[in-house]
């Protein structure tokens, strides 16, 4: 290596370090006094408003995976003109106002604060003498939409795409001195069939201000005349080492690329401009959320341009793990829990103010627990991505939807695939980016089984969503096709359809848990969220319950992932963890990352759900369709449904208790033979009542993460190494003996087979009376069709006392559930609908069916004779009185019936002798 070479390098690395920090120290273009320009004053400021620069703003080096040691920025003031169109720049003429360059015109940062369709920024800049004998290159993070780039009067180019980045060379353009740039740009937000994602000239609710022109950071560089344009990295942990095509100017030029850990050199390859080879990573560390570690890249091409990057090695795809299809991390199942990410800002809009503030969300996504985070029909700026990838969250990357309620036109689809090829193309070297959604609930969804198909044959190394919220809203007809089937539900969390042979399933948005903070509100009306919470406290518990829901899912219906809406408010939106403005923490944040925790546990095996019923399904290939059982006394496995009698489907369901031996660790109380525990003795596994001695540790087992790579295996509680596993259809404590052991000895712990812990007598008329202190003579009954409470004794009337009383029938959704038919009015049931208890005629639908079963459970309040009724489709929501009327309502949830207050007792009735 020459000296020259040397130092280059050096300055090289330095650039990229700092780049990976904080700044790399630019030049700073200079050009006209701003001291006339001033921001506006935004609707709400965060912490950071006050440290944007107007000289240097957004300083930091804005291209992490493609680093160079000089450069220039542009940001800063430039000169600003609303326009007719962008066809006649305004070529060394004065601009009537100023804006902040890179933030949004709309923004208050960008002194605009308004929106225009068509504009012009113009500005001046000096190259540095240092850069003498180089080509210049004029790059841009984005502009929304279409832009046209003129230097010095010379037309560069038109660019179309509001989320990619281009550049041009401009040094036929350059003259010595003072040279001036004209940017035009046209946005015409959702009105035209361009990607707009949230943006909307005609904001409000879910929809959202634009954020028009210049978003991202203006800069200048030198290069040589033939240049790297882009590294595509590629971690290849089966075979060692990182798969490299180098994009450039200068096709088949001499390439030679090093792999670096911190400044030592630990791999390098040559190769040429346009292929792909392979540089090798020995005993490579493996990026994970919970080691994010990073490796960085130097890449030299013949002529003398030299960059520098960086990378993480990590392998992804699917698997079947547990007897459940999953998404895997390195080859193991990792959950992915994650946030609605937006990515908008109250005083910068599209636009971060700083770098600091753009860390700072990610930063408190991770501290509350998250591993993941979905960017929601947003490209962020490369930092962003950066940010994740060091902080160590995975990411699935949306692509911004075309506006949603109408049939996307011919020129719409063209600028849609084209901008998703770009936005797949520019982002393949980000190790956070685990999964692609082309769309989101249908928004200017077509083709979407070709369009799912496209990206997986651009990028085949991560998995394709090809609709997020593909049973909702304006979504077509599920293609089939891609890795993912993606349920939105609200409140949720739920799906309504389990993962297959080829896609996993997840939970892509729930939650929307509201609460209002005077004084750090969007200052409009139509505030909204999905569920209204009265203070923080019940925010966090009504958090903390609906997100231990996931725990079930995880287990019990094989779900992969999750995503919560949202980290912060969103100008109407007020669904966040955070204030709009960042200033306030809405929820009690150790709560939150306490429960995120266990449902990570959850799914990696440690953690279950006690004081529920569930049910121990084999997961050894071939055998699924098993469940643990006992019979006779001993355990066994056996092939049993929920068509299978009722005997075989109780003996398989068992309340997971804490362990009797040690609290930490789990015990499973027979469903049918309350007392009776599974245990070992002499190694086999019997269901027996405590016998004292070692009974209550050799009942007692704790949850590791499933030796086979998924599911739970249950570890004997008093034999280190002892593993409860089953064999020849019996079920016996072992030690891995080879073979299929780990699958044997890996359980899924699924929903009950038996849903019902309490025991109704089918075909008996019964009445179900109020235990709460003060009411408890009055009863369930219908009245003009709707269900409320009222005092009645044997000497009302006639009419009350059938109305107050109900035949016990199956379960219409599930016949381990019952449904409870009116006397007076055959045919008619107790249903729910808008979470009021009503009687109606049964349609056979399967809403009419769901909404009329409900599922007895020991009563929430106790009591000899008492029950508490759940209902089947709400998991977690009882029969409640509340003031008369009676409701299927959940403790501490955002309706008024759900109040805490004496929720136990309302939701305890008395399983009474009929009235009628």
């Amino acid at each position: 290596m020459t000296e020259h070479r040397t130092r280059s390098w050096r300055r090289l690395l330095a650039a990229t370090t700092a780049a990976l920090t904080a700044s790399a120290g630019a030049l700073i273009a200079t050009q006209a006094p701003a001291a006339a320009f001033v921001p506006k004053t935004p609707p709400l400021s965060t912490p950071w408003t006050s440290q944007v620069s107007t000289s240097n703003p957004l300083p930091e080096y804005p291209r992490p995976q493609l680093t160079r040691p000089d450069w220039q920025n542009l940001n800063g003031i430039w000169q600003f003109a609303g326009a007719a169109n962008i066809n006649n720049p305004p070529v060394n003429t004065t601009l009537g106002e100023e804006v902040l360059v890179p933030y949004p015109i709309e923004s208050a940062l960008s002194g605009i604060m308004r929106h225009e369709d068509y504009m012009y920024y113009r500005r001046t800049f000096t190259v540095p003498a240092g850069w003498a004998g180089r080509n210049v290159q004029l790059n841009f993070g984005a502009v929304d939409w279409q832009s046209k780039v003129w230097v010095n009067g010379t037309l560069l180019g038109t660019h179309e795409g509001g989320y990619d980045k281009f550049s041009y060379d401009i040094t036929g353009a350059l003259r010595a001195g003072s040279n001036e740039v004209i940017v035009g740009v046209w946005d015409p937000t959702n009105n035209q069939d361009i990607p707009v994602g949230k943006q909307r000239t005609n904001r409000g609710g879910i929809w959202y201000t634009p954020s028009s022109g210049i978003w991202q950071t203006v800069w200048l560089e030198p290069t040589t005349p033939q240049r790297i344009t882009r590294l595509d990295t590629t971690p290849n942990v089966a075979a060692g080492g990182l798969d490299l095509i180098v994009q450039g100017t200068q096709a088949g030029a001499s390439v030679t690329a090093q792999v670096l850990d911190g400044s030592t050199v630990v791999g390098t390859a040559t190769g040429t401009v346009g292929s792909s080879f392979r540089i090798p990573v020995p005993n490579a560390r493996l990026w994970t959320p919970d080691n994010p570690f990073l490796y960085n890249l130097r890449v030299t091409m013949a002529g003398g341009d030299v960059v520098g990057g960086y990378f993480g090695m990590r392998s992804l795809g699917k698997a079947m793990l547990g007897g459940v299809l999953r998404p895997t991390l390195n080859g193991k199942f990792v959950y992915q829990l994650g946030t609605l990410d937006q990515g908008f800002w109250p005083d910068g809009i599209y636009t971060a103010p700083t770098d600091a503030a753009l860390r700072f969300d990610l930063e408190q996504q991770k501290a509350l627990g998250f591993n993941m985070v979905r960017k929601h029909i947003k490209v962020e700026n490369d930092r962003w991505f950066y940010w994740a990838d060091r902080l160590g969250l995975m990411v699935w990357q949306d692509m911004p939807a075309l506006a949603s309620g109408r049939e996307p036109s011919t020129a719409g689809r063209q600028r849609f695939e084209k901008e998703l090829k770009e936005m797949v193309d520019e982002h393949k070297g980000i190790t956070s980016i685990v999964q692609w959604v082309p769309f989101n609930e249908g928004w200017g969804e077509y083709d979407a089984g070709r369009i799912a198909d496209l990206v997986k044959s651009w990028d085949p190394t991560r998995l394709v969503n090809h609709n997020s919220g593909s049973n909702c809203c304006d979504s077509d007809p599920d293609p089939g096709n891609g890795d993912v089937i993606d349920d939105h539900m609200y409140v949720g969390p739920g799906i309504t359809r389990a993962p297959t042979a080829t896609r996993i399933a997840v939970n892509g948005e729930y939650g929307g848990l509201g609460l209002r903070v005077p004084g750090h509100e969007w200052p409009t009306s139509g505030k909204f969220a999905y569920e209204w919470l009265p203070d923080s406290t019940a925010l966090t518990s009504r958090y903390v319950q609906i997100t231990s829901k996931l725990i079930d899912l995880v287990n019990g219906n094989g779900l992969s992932g999750s995503v919560y809406t949202e980290p912060t408010d969103v100008e109407e939106e007020l669904n966040g963890f955070y204030t709009y403005d960042r200033q306030i923490q809405k929820m009690d944040f150790a709560r939150v990352r306490a429960v995120n925790q266990s449902v990570l546990g959850a799914a990696n095996g440690t953690t279950l759900s006690t004081n529920k019923l569930a049910s121990l399904r084999v997961t050894t290939p071939g055998y699924t369709n098993r469940y643990l059982r006992h019979r006779d006394g001993a355990a066994r496995t056996d092939a049993i449904s929920t068509t299978s009698a009722t005997t075989d489907r109780q003996d398989a369901t068992f309340w997971v208790r804490p362990g009797l031996a040690n609290s930490a660790c789990y015990s499973f109380e027979s469903r049918n033979f309350p007392g009776r525990y599974l245990r070992h003795r002499d190694y086999r596994v019997y269901s027996e009542a405590g016998t004292g001695g070692t009974f209550n540790a050799d009942a007692t087992f704790c949850a590791r993460p499933g030796l086979s790579g998924g599911g739970t295996s249950l570890e004997a509680s008093n034999m280190a190494g002892y593993y409860l596993r089953h064999r020849n259809e019996e079920v016996w404590m072992d030690q891995n003996t080879g073979g299929s052991f780990t699958d044997d000895a890996t359980w899924a712990v699924s929903a009950p087979l038996w849903r019902s812990g309490a025991d109704l007598a089918v075909g008996q008329k019964r009445s179900f009376r109020v235990t709460t202190p003060g009411y408890d003579t009055r009863y369930l009954r219908h009245y003009d069709g709707l269900a409320r409470t009222d005092v009645i004794t044997t000497a009302s009337s006639a009419t009350d006392r059938a109305d107050a009383t109900f035949t016990v029938r199956t379960g219409f959704a599930d016949t381990s559930c019952y449904s409870f038919e009116s006397v007076n009015f055959p045919g008619q049931y107790l249903r729910h609908a808008g979470y009021r208890l009503q009687k109606a005629s049964n349609d056979n639908t399967t809403t009419f069916l769901q909404d009329a079963t409900f599922c007895a459970q020991p009563a929430l309040n106790g009591g000899g004779g008492n029950v508490s009724l759940e209902s089947f489709n709400y998991p977690g929501y009882y029969w409640r009185h509340y003031a008369e009327a009676v409701y299927i309502a959940t403790n501490g949830g955002g309706n008024t019936w759900d109040s805490s207050a004496s929720y136990a007792a309302d939701a305890t009735w008395n399983n009474a002798a009929p009235l009628g």
